[in-house]
C-alpha cells in the first residue's frame, strides 16, 4: 500500500473540494511562498511541478484561482454539466500531478486521466457524505434502502463499461490505482453496510482524516477474533436471558426491558475495555429506564439476586432505614471493572423518568472528578474520567436539555473532554413514530451543532455495534470531543411490558413478533462460519439460565447491605443532628484574617489596566475593610469565598453573567482594559490556597443547574453555587429542583450541598424580574431535605455561605438573594459581625433595638410594643423607613431569615417577649405566593404554644394574583404603599 503524503491528503484526496481543505492548501501555498524549505518535500515537488515560483505562490496564497463559488453542484443536471465542462485550474493541477507519476502518457491521455481521477474522487467524497442514506440500518426492514444520484457512478460519467479500468487516485482509500468497481466495493462496505457514518460536517481536517484513515481501505472492515466474537455472543445471551426470565416470572410487571436492543451490552463492555486501555480510570454513566436493569446487572455487576430481591418486594439498600426509596429502574449503582489489567470505576447515576435530565448531572459529576485529580481544582484531567450518556431516540431529538447539554461540551469550566452519547434507537417514542417526533433525517441531528461524528449502526449486527463503540472511544480519547453512537434497534414489548403496542403500530409489531432476537441471529451467524456448533450455543444458554435460576433462589434470602453513600469523598459526612445548636456550625472568622483577605482583594497589580469605575469600587472596598464598617453584599460575599479557599475549600460559582454579577455587584475579575486579560484577586491570596472558579454560563438554566448539582454531589468539600440571572428564570430548571435537588436524598440516598442564588425582590421591574417563586421551594420542603433562606444582611449572607461547609452534613441551600439591597445604605454589616464566635441567625431582631442612634424613632420597652410585624427580606427596610417617617415606636419588626428548617426555637424565644401584642405577617408577594401559605400554620402553632394574645397573624401584602407582579410603575407604587399603610394602620 502506498504511503499517504500531505499532497495526497490535501489535494488529490476528495477533501480538497470543500472549503476546509482549500484553506489548508492556502496555508501550504503561503508557507511555500515564504520559503520552500518550510513545507514537506511532497509539497515542494507539487508546487515546483506546477511551475510556480515563489512570487506567484505568495500572490495566490490568499485565494487560489481554482476555487468555485457554485460548489458543490446539485444533482439536477447542473452536476453533469459541471463534470463534462471546463475544470480550469483544478484540471490543470490534476494533470500536472498525474503527468509527474505517468511521464509516458500523451497530453490527451493525461487530460482524460485527470478527469477520471477528479470524477472518481468526487464519487468517493459523495459516499463519505451521503453513504449513510442507503446503509442497511433498520433491523426490521421497514426503512427501505433507496438510491441516491450522488452515489451513482453514472452521474460521474462512469457507465458499466468504464468500471473495470484502473484510475489513478494516489493513495485515497489506501490505493494508488483502483477501478470504479473496487472503489464501490470499499466505499459501500465502509459507508453503506450495517454502519453509516456522518462525519464530513466536522470542520477540523485532522479529525476527519483520522476517521477516514480508521475506517477506509481495502483491509479496513469490521473484524473480531473468534474469542472476541464468542465474547460478544455471551453478553447477548446474558442480556436476553435476564429479560426473558423476568418476562416469564413477572408477566406484565414494568421493567422497561432491553429486548431488541441487547447489542448495547457488548457495546458498553467495549467502551470500558478500550477506554481502560487508553487511560480511562472512571466512567460516569447516565441512562433512562429502558435497559437499566440489564446494564446494572451485566455491565455494572450488581448481583442478579439483589435485583430479583427487589422484584420480590424487597427494599433497596438503605431505603428501609432512611428515605422514601424509588422504583428499581431509577436506582444507581457503582462498581469496579477490570479488563486487561486496567481497572475502571463505573458509576451509574440514579435518575427519574424525566428521560434526559440526568445528562448534565452526569457530566457535572465527571467534571468534578476530573478537577479533583488536579488537587487544587485549577485543572482537570479528561483523559482519566469520562461521561457516557445513554438516550432514547425520541428524547434525544425532542428534549431541549439535550441541546443545552451539548452546548456545554467545549465551554471553559464545563468541558469534560467529550462524552460518548449512545442512542438506543427504538424507532418509536412510546406510541409516536419518527416522522411525528422529529423534523430531521435522524434523531441524532441535534449533535451536529457541536460537530460530533455520528455512527449509525444496525442493532442486529452486534459486531458492527461493538466496532462503532471502539472507534467512538478512540475518537473521544484522542480529540476530547463528543461522539454519538446511534444503535438502530426495536422495542419488542412496547413502552412497558404491560402495554400493547399493536394498537398504534400494527405493521411494526407484526414484523417484531415474527423476528428472531439479536442473540439468535448472531448465534446462527457464528454457527454458519464455524465458530461454534448449535449444541455449544444451547449449552451457553442453558448454563446462564441455570445461573439465573440459582440467583433467583438466593434472592429469597438476600440480605440488603448497608448503603455506601457516605464512603469515598463523602467520608466524614454524616446525617444532621436534631439539636439546633449542633447544626449551627463554626462560621466566624477572626477580624484580622478578614482584613488580610480584604487587603489582597483590593490590591491591583501595576500591570493590570482596570476600568476607571472599577478603580473607584475597589478604593471604596479598601476603605470599608480598613474601617471595618459598611460592608456591603458583594464585599461580604468575597470575604466568605476568600476565607473558604484559604481553608482549603474550592469555590465554584456559575450562572449567566456571574463573573461581573447581573447588577455589577460582584466584579470577581479585573478585566484589563487594553488586553481583556482577567486578573482574579481571590486566586491570588496565598500560594497554597484552593481555587476560586467563577464562570459566565451559556444561556441555560436547566442544563447548567443540573451540571452544578452533579458537581456538588461529587465534590462535598467544595462550595458549589448556581446563580440565576433573575430568580424568576429558575423556573426554566424546575425539573432539576423537583427531581434532584429537593428529593434525591430521600429517593436515592444522595446528599448535595449545592447553593442556588435567586435574585428576588419587588422593585417595580415587572413580572419576570421580581419573584423567584419562594412559595414553590417552600412547598417542596419536608423531612429536612433542604434549606430556604431570605437573608437581609451581608453578615448573615457571609455566615450562611460558610455554614454550607462548616458542618458535617450537606443540604441544598436556596437563597432568595437581593437586588436593590445590594447597594442599600442600611443593608450593611461590620467585620465584627463576621468575626470569631459569630454565626448565622435564623431570626433577626429589629435594628432600632440595638442601634438606636441610627434612628429618629426609638423603640419603647417590650411591654409597650402593640404590634409585632414579622417579615422577611427587602420589605423589612421599606417598613423600617416608613416607621421612621410615621414615628411609630410601638411597632416591632422581626425578620425571618431562614424559612426551612422552620426556626421554631428562635421565633419562640423572640416572640415570647411580645405575647401581649398583635401579630402581623407582611410580605411583598401576592397572597397566593411568597411565604404566607407556608408560614401561617407554623406561626399559629408557635403562637398557640406561647399562649399569645393573637394566635393567628394578620396577613398584609398583595392580594392573590395570577401574575407575580405588575409591570406598571404607578401601580407598583400604589401596591407598595398599600402594604405599608396596612402594616401601620391604627
Amino acid at each position: 500500500m502506498a504511503k499517504r503524503t500531505e499532497l495526497n491528503q490535501a489535494f488529490i484526496d476528495t477533501d480538497f473540494l470543500d472549503g476546509t481543505s482549500a484553506a489548508y492548501l492556502d496555508q501550504m501555498q503561503a508557507r511555500y511562498a515564504d520559503n520552500p524549505a518550510n513545507v514537506d518535500a511532497s509539497w515542494r515537488a507539487y508546487f515546483d511541478a506546477l511551475g510556480e515560483d515563489r512570487a506567484n505562490a505568495k500572490a495566490n496564497a490568499d485565494g487560489p484561482s481554482w476555487r468555485r463559488d457554485n460548489w458543490p453542484p446539485q444533482p439536477n443536471g447542473e452536476l453533469t454539466q459541471a463534470l463534462t465542462g471546463d475544470w480550469g485550474d483544478s484540471a490543470a493541477k490534476a494533470e500536472a500531478a498525474i503527468a509527474k507519476v505517468q511521464p509516458d502518457m500523451t497530453a490527451d491521455q493525461v487530460q482524460q486521466a485527470a478527469k477520471d481521477s477528479l470524477h472518481a474522487l468526487m464519487l468517493i467524497r459523495a459516499y463519505r457524505v451521503r453513504g449513510h442514506l442507503i446503509a442497511d440500518l433498520d433491523p426490521l426492514g421497514l426503512r427501505k434502502r433507496g438510491t441516491h444520484p450522488e452515489l451513482d457512478p453514472d452521474t460521474y460519467g462512469f457507465d458499466a463499461a468504464d468500471r473495470d479500468r484502473d484510475i489513478y487516485i494516489d493513495g485515497v482509500l489506501g490505493l494508488q490505482y483502483a477501478t470504479i468497481n473496487q472503489i464501490l466495493e470499499i466505499v459501500q462496505r465502509t459507508y453503506c453496510s450495517t454502519i453509516g457514518v456522518q462525519f464530513m460536517h466536522i470542520s477540523n481536517p485532522e479529525e476527519k482524516a483520522w476517521i477516514q484513515e480508521r475506517i477506509e481501505g481495502p483491509d479496513k472492515q469490521v473484524s473480531f477474533s473468534k474469542a472476541g466474537r464468542l465474547a460478544i455472543l455471551q453478553k447477548l445471551i446474558e442480556g436476553e436471558s435476564f429479560e426473558q426470565l423476568l418476562h416469564k416470572r413477572y408477566p406484565g410487571t414494568k421493567r422497561f426491558g432491553l429486548d431488541g436492543g441487547e447489542a448495547l451490552i457488548p457495546a458498553m463492555e467495549q467502551i470500558i475495555k478500550r477506554g481502560g486501555q487508553l487511560g480511562l480510570q472512571d466512567i460516569n454513566i447516565g441512562m433512562p429506564h429502558r435497559g437499566r436493569l440489564n446494564v446494572m446487572a451485566s455491565v455494572m455487576k450488581k448481583p442478579y439476586s439483589a435485583i430479583f430481591y427487589e422484584f420480590l418486594g424487597g427494599v433497596a439498600s438503605g431505603a428501609e432505614d432512611f428515605g422514601s426509596g424509588d422504583v428499581k429502574y431509577h436506582l444507581g449503582v457503582s462498581d469496579d471493572r477490570e479488563f486487561d489489567g486496567n481497572k475502571v470505576h463505573l458509576s451509574l447515576a440514579p435518575n427519574p423518568s424525566h428521560l434526559e435530565v440526568v445528562a448534565p448531572v452526569v457530566i457535572g459529576k465527571a467534571r468534578a472528578k476530573q478537577q479533583q485529580k488536579s488537587g487544587t481544582y485549577r485543572t482537570h484531567n479528561p483523559k482519566a474520567v469520562m461521561a457516557v450518556i445513554l438516550h432514547g431516540d425520541s428524547a434525544f431529538a425532542g428534549q431541549g436539555v439535550v441541546t443545552e447539554t451539548l452546548q456545554m461540551s467545549q465551554l471553559t469550566g464545563y468541558r469534560t473532554g467529550g462524552s460518548i452519547h449512545v442512542i438506543v434507537n427504538n424507532q418509536i417514542g412510546f406510541t409516536t413514530t419518527p416522522d411525528e417526533y422529529r423534523s430531521g433525517e435522524y434523531c441524532s441531528d441535534v449533535a451536529f451543532m457541536v460537530q460530533a461524528p455520528v455512527f449509525h449502526v444496525n442493532g442486529d449486527d452486534p459486531e458492527a455495534v461493538v466496532y462503532a463503540a471502539r472507534i467512538a472511544t478512540e475518537y473521544r480519547q484522542k480529540f476530547g470531543r463528543d461522539v454519538v453512537i446511534d444503535i438502530v434497534c426495536y422495542r419488542r414489548y412496547g413502552h412497558n411490558e404491560g402495554d400493547d403496542p399493536s394498537f398504534t403500530q400494527p405493521l411494526m409489531y407484526r414484523v417484531i413478533n415474527d423476528k428472531k432476537s439479536p442473540a439468535q441471529l448472531y448465534a446462527e451467524r457464528l454457527i454458519a462460519q464455524g465458530d461454534m456448533t448449535e449444541a455449544e450455543y444451547k449449552q451457553r444458554e442453558d448454563d446462564f439460565y441455570a445461573f439465573l435460576d440459582n440467583e433467583f433462589d438466593e434472592a429469597k434470602d438476600f440480605e440488603s447491605k448497608a448503603p455506601d453513600w457516605l464512603d469515598g469523598v463523602w467520608s466524614g459526612i454524616t446525617l444532621p443532628p436534631n439539636d439546633d445548636e449542633k447544626r449551627r456550625g463554626i462560621t466566624g472568622v477572626p477580624v484580622e484574617t478578614l482584613k488580610e483577605i480584604g487587603s489582597k482583594i483590593t490590591t491591583v497589580p501595576n500591570d493590570v489596566d482596570i476600568h476607571r469605575t472599577l478603580k473607584r469600587i475597589i478604593k471604596m472596598r479598601a476603605e470599608k475593610i480598613e474601617s471595618g464598617q459598611d460592608i456591603d453584599w458583594g464585599l461580604a460575599e468575597h470575604l466568605a469565598f476568600g476565607s473558604l479557599v484559604l481553608e482549603g475549600h474550592p469555590v465554584r460559582l456559575s450562572g449567566q453573567d456571574s463573573e461581573r454579577g447581573t447588577f455589577s455587584q460582584r466584579q470577581s475579575h479585573f478585566i484589563d482594559q487594553t488586553t481583556e486579560a482577567k486578573y482574579t484577586p481571590l486566586n491570588n491570596l496565598s500560594d497554597d490556597q484552593q481555587y476560586y472558579q467563577v464562570l459566565n454560563s451559556h444561556l441555560s438554566e436547566e442544563a447548567v443547574l443540573g451540571f452544578e448539582y452533579g458537581f456538588s454531589t461529587t465534590a462535598p468539600n467544595a462550595l458549589t453555587i448556581w446563580e440565576a440571572q433573575f430568580g424568576d428564570f429558575a423556573n426554566g430548571a424546575q425539573v432539576m429542583v423537583d427531581q434532584f435537588i429537593s428529593s434525591a436524598e430521600q429517593k436515592w440516598l444522595r446528599m448535595s450541598g449545592l447553593v442556588m442564588l435567586l435574585p428576588h425582590g419587588y422593585e417595580g421591574q415587572g413580572p419576570e424580574h421580581s419573584s423567584a417563586r419562594l412559595e414553590r421551594y417552600l412547598q417542596m420542603c419536608a423531612e429536612d431535605n433542604m434549606q430556604v433562606v431570605n437573608v437581609s444582611t451581608p453578615s448573615n449572607y457571609f455566615h450562611v455561605l460558610r455554614r454550607q461547609l462548616h458542618r458535617n452534613f450537606r443540604k441544598p441551600l436556596i437563597v432568595m438573594s437581593p437586588k436593590s439591597l445590594l447597594r442599600h445604605k442600611r443593608c450593611v454589616s461590620t467585620l465584627d459581625e463576621m468575626g470569631a464566635e459569630t454565626f448565622f441567625h435564623r431570626v433577626l431582631w429589629d435594628d432600632a433595638e440595638f442601634r438606636p442612634d441610627a434612628f429618629e424613632t426609638k423603640l419603647v420597652d417590650d411591654k409597650k410594643i402593640k404590634r409585632v410585624v414579622i417579615c422577611s427580606g427587602k420589605v423589612y427596610y421599606d417598613l423600617l423607613e416608613e416607621r421612621e417617617k410615621l414615628g411609630r415606636g410601638d411597632v416591632y419588626l422581626l425578620r425571618v431569615e431562614q424559612f426551612y428548617p422552620y426556626p421554631n426555637g428562635a421565633l419562640t424565644e423572640e416572640l415570647k417577649r411580645f405575647a401581649h401584642a398583635d401579630m402581623v405577617w407582611c410580605q411583598e408577594e401576592p397572597k397566593n405566593m411568597g411565604a404566607w401559605s407556608f408560614i401561617e400554620p407554623r406561626l399559629e402553632e408557635t403562637l398557640t404554644a406561647l399562649g399569645a394574645k393573637t394566635t393567628r397573624a394578620r396577613y398584609v401584602g398583595r392580594a392573590a394574583a395570577a401574575s407575580t407582579a405588575t409591570g406598571i410603575a404607578t401601580k407598583h407604587k400604589k401596591e407598595q404603599q398599600a402594604i405599608l399603610d396596612g402594616v401601620f394602620a391604627k
